[in-house]
């Protein structure tokens, strides 16, 4: 590993692979954000959809919350 720094230090590379290290930490960073993201919204979906099966809500209530939550950026 040392060896691998040295060379990109020596060879003048230090400039890309900070680049590349903010660009691969931004990229796993927007994927666990939408991973997050999607699960939220399906327990949610599925929390209204118990809450309409034991009969605490209505199908349209239900209906009305769904289209209540925000759109994607995605």
């Amino acid at each position: 590993m040392e060896s691998i720094i040295r060379q990109i230090v020596h060879e003048g590379g230090v400039f890309w692979f900070v680049a590349g290290t903010i660009a691969i930490v931004a990229i796993v960073f927007g994927i666990v954000g939408s991973t997050i993201k999607s699960v939220a919204r399906e327990k949610t979906r599925r929390e209204i959809a118990a809450y309409i099966a034991e009969g605490s809500m209505t199908p349209e209530q239900g209906e009305k919350l769904m289209r209540a939550a925000p759109k994607d950026d995605d």
